[in-house]
């Protein structure tokens, strides 16, 4: 298929995580209750990255509610369990990983992709990587955020190519990945423009990142972008700027 014939991707924008106290005043309404946060969130956005995952798995009947807080439609990207990435580094991948993928399918069709959170301070290792790549389930969208930067390099980016993974493309604390595209599909996070989860981002750097998600949008490339600047309630803020870009610009 030729790329003027390729369809157009999807783009989904939305916040890493969604019960806050602090939002309660900058995004929520005051008198909201916990348990009418979600279905306020989903009347804004369509794509939330649960990260509530990343330190415990739900019970079944936790993901049937949010399921039906959020509606039809909706998309949970979800943060896989730090058992696999930060305890077990990789390590025994289909021990590690069992009961994670069990809860994932409670999403259904609602299920977005799953991020693996690679550690700071754990140089590469690329048997491991290879290995848990390998027992993956097929047709499962899957992003790696690599955090120590010895894990950036060419042999990694084609391990996760070879396998339909993508490379998951951040900014923290200052730095800012390569742009490095791996799979049919793109993953984003912004954590903050300075200090880590804190601060807004600028016009033109949110105008930056609709340009690029742009880009990727008419490769044919759905795009799934999450804020976890979470101070002061900026993420929902900032991505509602940026979903509005998107959907202003010329291929909005």
């Amino acid at each position: 298929m030729t790329s003027a014939a390729r369809a157009r991707g999807r783009c989904l924008v939305g916040t890493s995580g969604w019960s806050y106290a602090h939002w309660h005043g900058p995004f929520y309404p005051e008198d909201l209750g916990q348990d009418g946060e979600l279905g306020y969130y989903a009347r804004r956005f369509r794509s939330v990255e649960v990260n509530a995952t990343f330190y415990r798995l739900p019970e079944a009947h936790t993901v049937r509610a949010w399921r039906e807080q959020a509606g039809p439609g909706f998309v949970f990207a979800c943060k896989a369990s730090r058992y696999a990435t930060h305890m077990k580094k990789l390590k025994a991948p289909g021990r590690s990983t069992g009961k994670l993928f069990a809860v994932l399918r409670e999403f259904g069709e609602a299920l977005g992709p799953v991020l693996f959170q690679l550690p700071p301070r754990w140089s590469l290792n690329l048997p491991r990587l290879r290995a848990f790549l390998a027992v993956l389930p097929e047709g499962l969208r899957c992003a790696f955020e690599l955090r120590d930067r010895s894990w950036i390099v060419p042999s990694v980016l084609d391990l996760l190519e070879k396998a339909g993974a993508a490379f998951c493309i951040y900014e923290l604390a200052g730095y800012r990945s390569p742009r490095e595209v791996t799979a049919p599909f793109v993953y984003l996070r912004l954590h903050g423009p300075g200090d880590a989860y804190q601060g807004s981002y600028a016009d033109e750097e949110l105008a930056d990142w609709a340009g690029a998600a742009r880009a990727w949008l008419e490769e044919g490339r759905d795009v799934y972008c999450y804020f976890d600047n979470d101070q002061q309630g900026f993420a929902a803020r900032d991505a509602a700027r940026l979903r509005d870009l998107l959907a202003d610009g010329p291929s909005g």
